[in-house]
């Protein structure tokens, strides 16, 4: 029998099924505050929560029975899973439940912009009869650019071609023959712009999507060009689309998402009146509500019984007490297919995962699963997990191939990913583990390291003269931007060398572009792990 405590609304047969399977001792408190839950987190072994309920770091630190945390929903941004992590709790989430339900909204958006439905309800219930100036367009036969193509984006594209549009998608992470088999063409992301008559956006909200529809965008988009974003608040620039609609440049968007939410009242969007606007409806839905609260219900009653997890964003199937052990080799892994992900120039196709020395003493498909969950989450629009990962990246056609290494390093244990990419370059990344508190990536293409695998991270290529990182250590200076480590690899004097550069800050476009402009400078790239 296990204490649970439900921290937010969620359908009755999901506080059914906590009760009956396993006799739950279950506390329903679904408008508890954080400083509430923080004063009786002590009691529980389980959390469950949806989107309003925050589970913060003093929350999990002070559940000291804590086992498993619950999110009835995709998104885990609300559960501080770092800290979960570190204290060896379990967060799950489900993955599948919100799929139609946010498709559906995004269809919904889609329709309502063309035909101009609000605005038809407004002034309606004004008393007018404003036929002729709300004068719509029809989908058929208009381009649909979809950016990004994980499940939602799958599911909008599938309903846009039964309205018998022309969908052309953009996803570095889908090879052109999946997006062909389900009908779409491929496209550039500057093709999507220039082309669609209507843009909808599914991707994650990372430091490469952050900001990427903006002023610039919007210059070389049509007239007539529609945009809605079910995804994340952050991806379109706001302030350059409401300059783009009051300009004339677009004629329209809908948001359901934004980087602060709810949305502030005096919100300047609030009053564009070719701007619609939801409030995070995307997974608001009696059937979407009703599945994730039941996914997560049977997830946590089969941890307890069986001690099976599933659905797990922090954790592989296996053994608890296997799982502690293994913790920093799968941490570790996380990191550097992260880190691989974002280095990568180009659509990567194949993944070889290669380990030695004392790492295989355990099975090392966790690690692999581990690798591969790490690269695909800054590509996706969902919290990737251990029982996705693999699927997922089969779906977008990438081979991964695991083995033991017969390469000859001096670490105690190393864990190498190679990726190839499609443009046919390479790239090679190794990690090692010092101690259970000290992972390094050690190896990055042919230069020897000693970086930290986290954070805030410059990856500079640079000519090997005097001054040249005396320079950039300045520029991040004058940005108020403090340096947490730095180290360096290079061939032979006075060529070309490589600095990695961890900082306590994030490193904006500005920042880079400064630093890229240098003379020594041959490359920048800021990575967030």
């Amino acid at each position: 029998m296990a204490k649970i405590l439900v921290a937010d609304k969620i359908a009755d047969e999901g506080i059914k099924i906590l009760q009956d399977g396993g006799n739950n001792d279950v506390v329903y408190k679904p408008e508890i505050t954080v400083e509430e839950m923080a004063e009786v987190a002590p009691d529980f072994e389980a959390i469950v929560v949806r989107s309003r309920a925050k589970v913060p770091a003093n929350v999990l630190e002070k559940g000291k029975k804590l086992k498993v945390v619950g999110r009835a929903g995709v998104g885990v941004d609300n559960v501080d899973v770092p800290t979960a992590t570190r204290l060896g709790i379990i967060v799950m989430n489900t993955p599948d439940g919100n799929t139609i339900s946010a498709a559906e909204q995004a269809m919904s958006l889609l329709l309502a912009i063309a035909r101009n439905t609000a605005r038809a309800d407004k002034t309606m219930k004004e008393g007018k009869w404003d036929k002729k100036a709300l004068t719509g367009i029809e989908l058929y036969g208009k381009t649909l650019g979809v950016v990004g193509l994980g499940r939602i984006g799958k599911a909008v594209a599938k309903r846009a071609l039964a309205f018998e549009m022309r969908v052309i998608c953009y996803d570095p992470g889908v090879s052109p023959d999946e997006i062909q088999k389900l009908g779409m063409a491929n496209a550039t992301l500057e093709e999507i712009i220039k082309e669609s008559d209507f843009i909808t956006i599914h991707t994650p909200l990372t430091e490469k999507t952050k900001g990427m529809i903006g002023e610039e965008q919007f210059k070389y988009m049509k007239k007539n060009c529609r945009i809605i974003n079910c995804a994340r608040g952050g991806i379109i620039d706001e302030n350059a689309l409401l300059q783009a609609i009051n300009e004339g440049k677009i004629a329209g968007a809908a948001l359901d998402v934004f980087p602060v939410e709810p949305l502030p009242e005096d919100s300047p969007l609030r009053k564009c009146e070719k701007l619609l606007l939801t409030p995070h409806l995307g997974a608001s839905t009696v059937e979407a509500q009703e599945k994730v609260a039941l996914q997560v219900a049977e997830q946590i009653v089969t941890y307890f019984k069986k001690g099976e997890i599933i659905n797990a964003v922090n954790a592989p199937s296996i053994d608890p007490e296997l799982l502690k052990v293994m913790r920093p080799y799968l941490d570790l892994a996380e990191d550097l297919g992260k880190f691989a992900s974002s280095y990568a120039d180009s659509r990567v196709v194949k993944i070889n995962c290669l380990f030695s020395g004392s790492i295989l003493d355990y099975p090392l498909k966790p690690i692999t699963t581990a690798i591969v969950k790490g690269f695909l989450e800054p590509l996706t629009d969902f919290a990737v997990n251990y029982i996705s990962a693999m699927n997922l990246a089969k779906e977008r056609g990438v081979e991964v191939v695991e083995s033991k290494s017969t390469l000859e390093y001096q670490y105690t244990n190393l864990i190498t990913i190679e990726t190839e990419m499609e443009n046919g370059q390479t790239n090679k990344i190794c990690g090692t583990l010092y101690t259970k508190e000290m992972p390094r990536i050690v190896i990055l293409n042919d230069r020897y390291f000693n970086a930290v695998p986290s954070g805030n991270m410059l990856v500079i290529k640079n000519k090997d003269v005097p001054g040249t990182i005396g320079t950039v250590c300045t520029i991040l200076g004058n940005h108020n931007v403090n340096i947490a480590d730095l180290t360096w690899g290079r061939n032979k004097p006075l060529g070309d060398a490589m600095t990695i550069i961890n900082t306590d800050h994030e490193i904006t476009a500005d920042i880079v572009k400064e630093i890229d402009a240098h003379e020594n400078i041959l490359s920048v790239k800021f990575i967030k792990v």
